[in-house]
């Protein structure tokens, strides 16, 4: 095959992939998306376990740059289910005429910038080459698999599937042994839909989880119509919010009511459902003694759902809240008062092995006919490390953040040119509302190519020293809270031999303000050429 020459190549048609490709198309240039799925949709395409679900309200996870399209989609549950958000994605793609300029089935394997041409060199596993000034990757933060490295895993005869990885057309566990290995959103989204199928479920887990409930149900076409009334609004009050979505952040301290005023805040919260819950009070993520508070209180509530005590034990985490992801579920506790339902503590009797019959733990042997690994994902650089990135001089992307990932505004990395990161590593990301994020990544990415398209400008590309001052501060902004303060996938800790590096940058309209400061400073950290 000879070498295809295109305006820009973009990695991935999630959500970021589709609206990168409409703006690249509305500045008038020649781009591909590749996707190595077989359909659009990036994590809303492979995660279709069972219970699949958004964490963040319908009505808020959309896009925001066509009113029409606002308008016209209807979401008919508060917190939208996967195959609804995938109905919506291809809505998109049908909408604005951008299949034609997505390849599905097409994996990206290289990506490396020639230094003589100033342009980047693609090539993907059906044995095309592409030459493109401009190279995307709308990878996305949760996609790469991450699968444990437990002894004979492949030896299991029974069937195995990872939540990230779900055969599209489903799993029927009805009256078979399972095992779930794992309690993170997905295991926690999955476990009591795959209990009420099940004859035997184990649960085996590391580390308990904390969850709120979600209090899921059918949208009030009052409310809709209201929000729609004033889309603009809504969307607005939202971004001034520090995780970009309405968590009705309080600016009261934990520590400045009495246990009852306090008690009665998080009741509040609880019953509303949902991560709000993070926003009872302003000191949770910042102050250890006011996070206890939130603690005491889940964890009391756990108490007070699982019906064995010794049980409920194991389920109730003794770190900060907040330092893993919260996570919103349904019926996720009282699944354990299922007679059907055991918990396995891997902290009391970790895994030793997997064999062809089940799972054997340093206790005991579990027989079991299916194994589910809810085991999560190499978090926002998995993706890109799997494909074979190589800038100026042909150094590797790997080689470059082998000690943790290193990116000015979480958007471009030095020594790359013309290489940009959707909500990649030092943005807020997965600490944020994903489609605003995206959004706000997307336009500025394809202000940033207009600029330099209309100037005739030469390469852009992101100063070592603005990447390293930005490095430290967002290493700093983080340290003024209370998400490093545990092991959890933000800082890589769930993948062996991952650098601990605490990789999304705290704060949405702080972020957004000082992507503005460096376009109104002429692109303040970027040279061209």
């Amino acid at each position: 095959m000879g070498e295809r020459r295109l305006d820009a190549v973009v990695v991935g048609a999630g959500f970021a992939g589709l609206y990168m490709l409409h703006r690249l198309r509305e500045l008038g240039l020649s781009t591909r998306v590749f996707e190595a799925g077989s359909g659009i949709g990036g994590t809303w395409h492979w995660n279709r376990y069972p219970g699949a679900r958004c964490d963040i309200e319908s009505m808020e996870y959309s896009y925001q740059f066509s009113d029409a399209l606002a308008q016209e989609w209807e979401w008919s549950e508060r917190y939208a289910t996967q195959p609804e958000i995938l109905r919506y994605a291809n809505h998109v793609a049908d909408r604005f005429d951008l299949r034609k300029d997505v390849q599905l089935d097409t994996r990206v394997v290289s990506a490396h910038y020639d230094d003589e041409t100033m342009r980047w060199r693609i090539t993907t596993d059906r044995g095309e080459t592409l030459s493109a000034r401009w190279c995307v990757m709308a990878t996305g933060c949760l996609l790469s698999a991450n699968l444990p490295d437990i002894p004979g895993r492949d030896s299991f005869a029974g069937d195995a599937y990872h939540t990230g990885r779900w055969p599209h057309t489903g799993v029927d566990f009805g009256g078979r042994r399972v095992a779930v290995v794992g309690t993170g959103s997905s295991g926690i989204q999955s476990i009591p839909l795959i209990a009420r199928e099940a004859s035997q479920l184990f649960v085996f887990q590391r580390t308990p989880t904390y969850s709120v409930p979600a209090h899921n149900h059918p949208l009030d076409p009052r409310r809709v119509s209201e929000i729609k009334h004033d889309y603009r609004s809504f969307r607005a009050r939202n971004a001034t919010q520090a995780f970009g979505a309405n968590f009705r952040q309080s600016d009261e301290s934990a520590l400045s009511l009495s246990s009852e005023e306090r008690q009665a805040t998080y009741e509040e919260r609880w019953q509303s459902g949902g991560l709000p819950f993070l926003g009872a009070f302003s000191d949770l993520l910042v102050d250890s003694a006011a996070n206890e508070t939130s603690a005491d209180y889940l964890r009391a509530r756990i108490r007070g759902i699982v019906a064995d005590p010794a049980v409920a034990e194991r389920l109730s985490p003794r770190h900060v809240v907040g330092c893993k992801r919260l996570c919103v579920d349904t019926d996720y506790y009282a699944t354990y008062n299922r007679p059907n339902v055991t918990l396995v503590d891997l902290r009391a009797t970790p895994i030793a092995a997997i064999d062809a019959a089940g799972i054997r733990t340093t206790g005991q042997h579990y027989p079991v006919d299916a194994i589910v690994f809810a085991t999560g994902f190499d978090a926002m650089t998995g993706a890109l490390e799997r494909i074979d990135i190589r800038g100026r001089g042909g150094r590797t992307l790997k080689e470059k953040w082998s000690a943790g990932p290193r990116a000015y505004l979480g958007v471009a990395t030095a020594g790359f040119p013309d290489l940009f990161l959707i909500t990649g590593p030092g943005s807020p990301s997965v600490l944020s509302n994903m489609l605003p994020s995206i959004e706000q990544h997307v336009n500025w990415i394809a202000a940033c190519v207009a600029h330099a398209e209309q100037g005739g400008r030469g390469p852009v590309e992101a100063t070592l020293e603005a990447e390293d001052a930005w490095v430290d501060h967002v290493n700093a902004v983080g340290a003024h809270t209370l998400f490093p303060a545990c092991s959890s996938w933000y800082l890589g800790a769930n993948v062996p031999g991952k650098p601990r590096v605490f990789m999304p940058y705290v704060g949405f309209p702080a972020y957004v303000a000082k992507c503005d400061e460096v376009v109104a400073k002429g692109y303040e950290g970027f040279t061209f050429g």
